[in-house]
């Protein structure tokens, strides 16, 4: 018979499976902003029952990604434009940090690193163009707009760690999580359109080349900018479940 530490540390066990699971289904938006998270639905999914889902819910409360309602259970938070703005333009400051300190410490193995992840990066594009064209379905689009994302994610990652900050990077972490839900909605207005996925591209290419360079304040210019590209196309569209 199960003692009740052993049924607490079990609890726990997959409380923090579920809150890695529901956290990436929110970021990835299988959960839109605003939604109603349904107990059943959510038992359903994830094969847990109530008390686990409980408190994976006010783990990602703390985290600003669930907003619990009176007596009216959870709902995924909600997005605004003045979430995307603070998000954006405090991860572009960040980001050009990260630049700055790079250049000024990054060595052979970092340079490196930056030109196989552009490489791959590259190499993902067409396929990526193909795949969004022939998807039969939203699940088929979101799931080719997430690999190109974790190899997106991977270059700008490359290109940060080499500043060398664990505090600095997990900060940074942090801002990139808040921003995936706004970023996503943007890669699924935009990257079946050529020309700003181009563009994407160009940026990537002259920001790479800027820090083989080690030009310091074109490579910061030019990451500020990159960043603040989706905000600037959302920020001027009426995206869906702004409140």
């Amino acid at each position: 018979m199960a003692t009740s530490t052993q049924e607490d540390a079990s609890t726990d066990s997959f409380a923090g499976q579920v809150v890695s699971q529901l956290k990436q289904d929110i970021l990835n938006g299988y959960f839109a902003p605003g939604e109603k998270l349904r107990m059943a639905r959510l038992k359903e999914r994830y094969l847990v029952g109530v008390s686990p889902l409980r408190e994976a819910l006010s783990q990602l409360i703390v985290e600003q990604l669930v907003v619990v309602e009176n007596q009216r259970g959870f709902r995924v938070h909600p997005i605004s434009k003045a979430e995307l703005s603070d998000i954006y333009h405090t991860r572009a400051h960040i980001e050009a940090l990260c630049v700055r300190l790079a250049i000024e410490k990054g060595d052979d193995a970092w340079e490196a690193g930056i030109l196989a992840s552009a490489h791959q990066l590259k190499k993902a594009a067409p396929l990526l163009s193909e795949s969004l064209a022939n998807a039969n379905n939203l699940e088929d689009a979101r799931h080719s707009i997430t690999q190109w994302e974790a190899l997106h994610h991977n270059f700008h990652s490359a290109i940060t760690s080499g500043c060398q900050s664990p505090a600095l990077l997990d900060v940074r972490r942090g801002l990139y999580e808040k921003a995936s839900r706004y970023r996503n909605l943007w890669l699924k207005q935009h990257m079946v359109n050529n020309q700003v996925f181009d563009a994407n591209q160009k940026d990537h290419d002259a920001l790479m080349n800027a820090l083989l360079e080690r030009n310091t304040e074109l490579a910061c210019q030019l990451v500020y900018e990159h960043l603040l590209g989706p905000y600037k196309l959302l920020h001027n569209s009426e995206f869906e479940h702004a409140q």
